[in-house]
């Protein structure tokens, strides 16, 4: 296939560094990643042979093995998934959520925008303890039993499909609705940028907000792009 008429998410799928090429033109590589090359750099007005060149330019050296997350199998790829990205987010929403409450306090008269990302994220947080939920107690392990069972050359019970196929939808739903809420956080933060008149608490929340979108991106698109597409192989 031509490379233009691959969509965003499977070019990244294939080669993970090339997410730095599409954050750098603020393209959406996660909860966007359906679009196709094409289509995204006709919307945002953004030359295609000079991003095709810098796709090229990433992909030059050989990809190691520890990015190229295509390769590893749904267990081991679910285990990476829960290890690093839910629990950095177990780790950190709570006290987040906290830093953005206070900073909505403190200069909420002055910057009434950081009222708004307050509230907004402590309904992320709120969303996303159900949402890892789902995925640890349900989800995940009807995807590894279903996977080991098909790899016995066996057909996996229908309780796990089901499960499988009521999820997928509902779970790919909820990263676009968290990806659209921290979307609208960065608007409304002028991309993070500090203004002059703020406390450190200010800055380090910003400092967080930021981190924790970067986290998310290539947590939603290990799963979007990735997770969703092996399991769909096996449901």
């Amino acid at each position: 296939m031509n490379e233009s008429e691959r969509t965003i998410g499977e070019i990244v799928a294939e080669d993970y560094r090339t997410a730095k090429v599409f954050e750098e033109h603020g393209i959406d590589f996660c909860c966007g990643g359906k679009v196709a090359l094409s289509a995204t750099c006709t919307e945002k007005v953004i030359d295609l042979n000079a991003i095709i060149q810098e796709l090229e330019d990433v992909k030059r050296e050989p990809i190691e093995r520890n990015q190229n997350y295509t390769s590893w199998e749904l267990s081991f790829l679910i285990d990476y998934i829960v290890n690093v990205h839910h629990s950095y987010l177990k780790e950190n929403t709570g006290s987040i959520a906290s830093y953005a409450r206070k900073i909505a306090t403190v200069h909420g008269a002055h910057h009434p925008e950081v009222i708004e990302i307050a509230s907004i994220f402590d309904k992320i947080a709120i969303d996303l303890t159900a949402h890892l939920k789902e995925e640890e107690e349900d989800f995940f392990p009807a995807v590894k039993h279903a996977a080991m069972v098909r790899k016995a050359g066996e057909t996996p019970a229908d309780k796990d499909i089901n499960t499988i196929k009521a999820s997928l939808q509902k779970l790919a739903l909820e990263h676009e609705e968290v990806g659209d809420a921290i979307h609208k956080i960065r608007s409304l933060a002028n991309g993070y940028a500090i203004p002059g008149d703020v406390c450190n608490t200010f800055m380090v929340t910003y400092q967080k907000l930021r981190e924790f979108e970067d986290d998310l991106h290539k947590h939603v698109h290990l799963e979007n792009n990735i997770l969703f597409q092996k399991v769909a192989q096996i449901s």
